[in-house]
């Protein structure tokens, strides 16, 4: 659904960080699974579960639970491997998006590397897509990223948001422009836009006003906020903040 000619934007919510809180005591909670369902409740139109091959916060367990329960899709973040492909095949989530992995990361530090991995990445979309998955793929904001992307079948892309949030003055402004005329090549190719990691209240408004991207995904910064105001405020006080900027590009009565 589009205001005035305006895509509207939708708020993917990533609880991953509640599996942190879990697994540092090796408890049963806070279950990801009840996050979920009280994020999709309280407005998110699609949840993201990042699951990392050394199982550092999310389990395989909570995929199948999530996928199984969730009223909303369910998006998955995995990296290129035949473990991996084969367990979202099998988990059949709605969406599989394909993120770059090292080990001793705190956290994904950059997009993945189609062009690099153009073959195995080919295939992994083609795996999740007979599979009833559809294929999502984590790329920065790079043109060579984007012709292999698009040789790859995948529908979707999402833009990586993190050298913008990460920078400040005259840096992040040349980070956002670089993103902005990315999206707009982007969808002009027929891809649909997605974008998200770093982004909270205080960064979130330029990226909610370019008009290609119809998704963020937020998950670090609203887990945060959520230790103070309770999960469906934080979403709530997200959303206000997307659709103000959002409001921004429509176009001013006469």
């Amino acid at each position: 659904m589009s205001v005035s000619g305006v895509p509207s934007l939708r708020l993917g919510v990533n609880i991953d960080h509640v599996a942190t809180v879990r697994q540092a005591r090796g408890t049963v909670y806070p279950d990801p699974v009840e996050a979920g369902l009280m994020a999709a409740s309280g407005g998110a139109h699609s949840l993201t579960i990042h699951l990392r091959e050394d199982r550092r916060h999310i389990q395989d367990d909570d995929v199948f639970r999530l996928v199984a329960r969730s009223p909303v899709p369910v998006n998955l973040e995995i990296a290129v491997t035949d473990e991996m492909i084969a367990l979202a095949c099998q988990a059949r989530p709605a969406f599989a998006c394909l993120v770059p992995e090292k080990r001793q990361e705190i956290t994904t530090e950059g997009g993945l590397d189609v062009a690099g991995h153009a073959a195995a990445v080919t295939q992994a979309c083609t795996r999740l897509r007979q599979a009833g998955v559809v294929p999502a793929l984590f790329i920065d904001a790079d043109p060579a990223q984007l012709a292999a992307s698009l040789a790859t079948g995948a529908p979707h892309i999402e833009i990586h948001t993190g050298r913008y949030a990460d920078a400040e003055g005259d840096v992040q402004h040349h980070e956002l422009q670089r993103i902005r005329d990315f999206a707009r090549v982007a969808a002009d190719a027929g891809l649909e836009v997605h974008a998200g990691h770093g982004l909270h209240l205080q960064n979130v408004g330029a990226i909610a006003r370019i008009p290609e991207i119809v998704e963020l995904n937020i998950g670090h910064s609203l887990i945060a906020r959520a230790l103070f105001v309770g999960l469906p405020a934080a979403i709530a006080e997200m959303r206000r903040v997307m659709t103000d900027a959002r409001a921004d590009l429509r176009p001013r009565a006469a």
